[in-house]
Order: structure tokens, then C-alpha cells, then sequence
């Protein structure tokens, strides 16, 4: 699987963690940056990683910034996103399960590194379960 994945400064060092734990996965990975901890505006990579995921370059995309909240609604302001921020392995899975999501947001300065990769193997481990969830899902895809 391809995926995209990007932070701001706040998301910088956890952004290095999790792409070291997705190439001991074997995933592939586009890094859309930023390039270091000194300061930088979250929307960009948010919408970076977000416009690689909707475009289709990337299969799922991963986004990283203090908290994990400014760079999910960054990424959810792009047509066909569905950006979670989770802050456990259970919205994680729920996420995937009953939203399809196809972009994970978590916050550097808040979750510890050993949860982060937790959550990211259940982000990619969780098929959607369709069903019910699929009309929800495509309601959110006509807003």
C-alpha cells in the first residue's frame, strides 16, 4: 500500500517514528514534509498529503501536527477526505470500520509512540464494513 504522509513542526518527530514502523511493515511511502521541527504552517501538508490521497497517488494518507486537530481539518477541506483524528486504537478501528476513513490524524505533542503505532496498524489493518455505513459514508462524499 502507498501512503502519503506529512506533519507540521509540532508533528515532526512522530512523523520520523511512524515512517520508520510503516517501512518495518513494508509499506511504501511519499513524504510531503516538513523537513524539520522548525516552524511551519500545518494547513499546507495537511492539504498536500490530502490532495495526494483524493487524487488517487496514494491509497491512504497519515497527518501529524501538535494535536492532531488543525492538520484533520486542513485535510478534510479537500473533496472525497475522510480524515480521522484518533487518539486510540478503538477510533482507529472505528474509523476505518463505519467511516471509510482514508486519512488518520494524530497529534505529536499527545500520543505516546508506542500508542501511535498501535493506531496506525489498526488504521491500516481495518477493512470498511460497508453496510449500513456505506450510505453514511456516501452522504458525507456528496457534502
Amino acid at each position: 500500500m502507498l501512503i502519503a504522509i506529512a506533519s507540521d513542526h509540532g508533528g515532526y518527530e512522530l512523523k520520523e517514528k511512524v515512517k520508520e514502523h510503516l517501512r518495518e511493515r513494508g509499506e511504501k511511502i511519499v513524504d510531503l514534509g516538513t523537513t524539520s521541527s522548525e516552524s511551519v504552517d500545518y494547513p499546507i501538508y495537511g492539504k498536500a498529503c490530502a490532495e495526494a490521497v483524493a487524487s488517487g497517488k496514494a491509497e491512504r494518507g497519515i497527518v501529524i501536527c501538535g494535536t492532531g486537530i488543525g492538520i484533520s481539518i486542513a485535510a478534510n477541506k479537500v473533496k472525497g477526505i475522510r480524515c480521522g483524528l484518533c487518539t486510540s486504537v478503538e477510533m482507529a478501528q472505528l474509523t476505518r470500520a463505519h467511516n471509510n476513513a482514508n486519512m488518520l490524524a494524530m497529534g505529536g505533542r499527545t500520543t505516546a509512540e508506542e500508542l501511535a503505532m498501535e493506531i496506525v496498524d489498526a488504521f491500516l489493518d481495518t477493512e470498511f464494513e460497508g453496510g449500513r455505513h456505506q450510505r453514511r459514508t456516501d452522504m458525507l462524499d456528496e457534502m
